[in-house]
């Protein structure tokens, strides 16, 4: 058994290259083999959202508080709120945050592919 406290894992800020607006993580697991699961508490401010991205492995996101917004490249946006899980499937191009006037927090969880590849990033989100 493990017990990782909360002190060795500090807040980060989430990279502008990769996201809109003023976005914190916390991160909740990294997982060793044989696992290949990642999970992080994502904080958006109001309006702050992701970049377009992927997994390889599909992504669920489990909306914690707040209202957040959620697109699959194709889709219509949408809404999601305390208790509602969002479940991408792998390769799938989409992106993620918080409703204009709303805070939004999610957990994300992910796995790595069998090579250890991670999430793919693109373009930011158009207005």
């Amino acid at each position: 058994m493990a017990v990782i406290r909360a002190q060795q894992r500090p807040t980060k800020v989430a990279p502008d290259a990769n996201f809109t607006g003023q976005v914190w993580q916390d991160e909740v697991i990294v997982g060793t083999q044989p696992s290949r699961m990642r999970a992080t508490n994502v904080s958006f401010s109001p309006g702050a959202r992701t970049a377009w991205h992927s997994h390889p492995v599909g992504q669920t996101l489990y909306c914690i508080s707040g209202v957040g917004r959620l697109q699959l490249e194709g889709e219509q946006v949408q809404e999601l709120r305390p208790g509602d899980t969002g479940v991408i499937p792998p390769n799938t191009r989409h992106w993620h945050g918080a409703a204009s006037d709303r805070l939004f927090i999610h957990l994300a969880m992910s796995e790595t592919s069998d090579d250890g590849g991670g999430t793919e990033w693109f373009e930011k989100v158009n207005e």
